[in-house]
């Protein structure tokens, strides 16, 4: 789950962007996590569930 999770990061973000520094590349990645990736949107592999709401095995 987290090799989709960095492959969705790297194509939908990093790869689109330049960051001068790294600080700067952790605070937008940082921000792009919190304000984009929507982890309550239904997912096909959770059985159309929020993975915030998916129960663990």
């Amino acid at each position: 789950m987290s090799e989709a999770f960095n492959s969705l990061l790297k194509v939908e973000y990093v790869y689109r962007h330049t960051f001068a520094t790294r600080a700067e590349a952790r605070i937008r990645i940082a921000t792009w996590i919190t304000d984009f990736y929507n982890a309550r949107r239904l997912h096909s592999v959770c059985d159309y569930k929020s993975p915030s709401r998916t129960p663990k095995p």
